[in-house]
């Protein structure tokens, strides 16, 4: 079985966390010869450069999680961290001090600005970093989005005036509380996607949509050309997972990114940005959007089930649902073409 996943920081990588736990019970209870394989295509549009370094905060989160190192509180960065290096930083005045980078998590990216500086593709150096985290022998394999260099500007109003600044400062230094007149993603009409991405779409078996951000995350990675169009003409069934419980994310601010880009914050809302190419969408068991909505391509399946992923094994729950009901509208597929 070969399932694509689309994904952006810490909600899909503990989406991906709890999926191959659910695969990993399922061969417990249900043993096969066939092997499942997981592609990753990671959102490097909210990449950027600090201290001369080039950071990559979605595709390290799912590093570190998927390969057990993550900050279990925080969703991001390494676990028993130090900050010697931050804090030396700051006595230097050096800025910006608002993004925390830990001592290990500075390792990652010299590691990463080294061999990019030798002129050595982001997909190829992810993979590197894939192999000390130890994705392959989980049957993971990590794409960036782009090879190409993309950066993702917020243009704000303070104070009166308007001003781009990195998403990352909207993000993290501003909490998103700053209003927003666009999204301007610097780069992302120049870029081609990585080597394998188109591949993985158009040749899986199922595509998930894990709860990321619609806008800055998923939303990012189908700007990347050929990436919409891949989703459209993939034969896999697209499931996506709502990032919304009660009309607000569970973490973060998917919910000023939507109202940055005039969509209503809602479940159905959120399933209109991927209405060409969505077939299946779970929602929140309280949500009141109802089982089948039309869809220019399909019918939109609509299932009801618990979003929270409070835990390994809630994660693997919601991750598993999401592929069996991938799994059943491919068989609903398969015996519409064989009658």
């Amino acid at each position: 079985m070969r399932i694509t996943a689309l994904a952006g920081g810490v909600g899909g990588a503990r989406f991906l966390r709890g999926l191959l736990r659910h695969l990993e019970h399922r061969s417990a209870t249900a043993p096969s010869d066939a092997p499942t394989r997981i592609t990753v295509v990671g959102n490097t549009g909210d990449d950027i450069t600090l201290f001369g370094l080039r950071v990559c905060p979605d595709i390290d989160t799912i590093l570190y999680t998927l390969g057990g190192g993550v900050h279990e509180g925080q969703g991001w960065g390494r676990a028993d961290e130090t900050r010697s290096v931050a804090d030396e930083l700051a006595a230097l005045g050096a800025t910006p001090q608002w993004f925390t980078l830990g001592d290990k998590d500075f390792a990652t990216h010299v590691y990463r600005s080294q061999l990019l500086g030798r002129g050595m593709p982001l997909s190829e150096v992810v993979a590197r970093l894939s192999s000390r985290w130890g994705l392959p022998e989980l049957g993971v394999t990590l794409l960036p989005m782009t090879d190409t260099p993309v950066e993702t500007h917020v243009v704000v109003e303070e104070d009166g005036e308007q001003r781009a600044i990195h998403f990352q400062e909207w993000w993290v230094r501003h909490q998103a509380a700053l209003p927003v007149d666009r999204f301007v993603v610097a780069g992302l009409d120049q870029a081609t996607a990585a080597p394998g991405v188109l591949e993985a779409i158009r040749e899986a078996d199922v595509v998930l949509l894990p709860p990321s951000n619609p806008v800055v995350s998923i939303g990012i990675i189908l700007g990347v050309p050929g990436v919409r169009d891949a989703l459209r003409g993939t034969r896999a069934p697209v499931v996506g997972v709502s990032p919304l419980v009660g009309g607000r994310p569970v973490r973060g601010h998917a919910d000023a990114c939507l109202r940055a880009i005039g969509v209503e914050e809602t479940s159905a809302g959120v399933a209109g940005l991927y209405e060409d190419f969505l077939d299946g969408w779970l929602v929140d068991e309280h949500d009141p959007m109802q089982g089948r909505r039309p869809s220019t391509r399909s019918r939109l399946e609509v299932e009801h089930r618990p979003l929270l992923m409070s835990s390994v094994d809630a994660a693997a729950d919601l991750a598993g649902a999401a592929l069996d009901l991938g799994l059943r509208l491919r068989a609903d597929r398969a015996g519409r073409v064989t009658a």
